[in-house]
């Protein structure tokens, strides 16, 4: 003998509170295209350095680079899964976080590209056809160049957040 059909239909399940989901607006959006361009630009940046010998000031680049790349990473998650609301106090503002954020960083890349561009010009002697001791040259032109493009990326963001806010906006995607 079967038991009898239940009286009423079982209860849908709700979905979790902390549930995640993917800000597809965001991944497909200006400011998403322009963070992986400056993840990509960053890791270039801080693995040419790092892959090299170098002393003194060029530490104070290679910080920076790493630190804004890690900074910069979180941001990219955080927004990505629309996860603001879980940063205290900023989660608030996170247009304006971003913003702040952007203006930083351009700020310290253009301090550490000055000081890759110094580099390059110190080690251009070495830059002779013929020349066989080891040399950085190359890895600080290229880490130069890598520096530039992050600067003008994070110039950029920090733009059009800025236009976005202009336009009464209060959010990043």
């Amino acid at each position: 003998m079967l038991p009898p059909p239940p009286r009423q239909p079982p209860p849908q399940a709700r979905a979790a509170r902390g549930s995640l989901r993917l800000q597809r607006a965001f991944l497909r959006g200006p400011l998403g295209v322009l963070r992986l361009l400056q993840l990509l630009a960053g890791a270039a940046f801080w693995i040419t350095i790092a892959t090299s010998k170098y002393q003194g000031p060029v530490h104070f680049a290679l910080f920076v680079s790493v630190l804004f790349w890690l900074l910069t990473l979180g941001l990219y998650f955080i927004t990505l899964l629309g996860k603001q609301e879980l940063v205290p106090v900023l989660g608030s503002r996170w247009l304006v976080v971003n913003v702040v954020h952007d203006l930083l960083a351009a700020a310290l890349y253009g301090a550490a590209t000055g000081i890759m561009i110094d580099q390059t010009q110190r080690h251009s002697y070495c830059n002779l056809k013929n020349y066989q001791l080891p040399c950085a040259y190359h890895a600080f032109l290229a880490a130069s160049v890598c520096g530039g493009l992050c600067l003008g990326l994070y110039l950029l963001s920090a733009l059009y957040g800025c236009c976005r806010r202009y336009q009464g906006k209060e959010e990043v995607v």
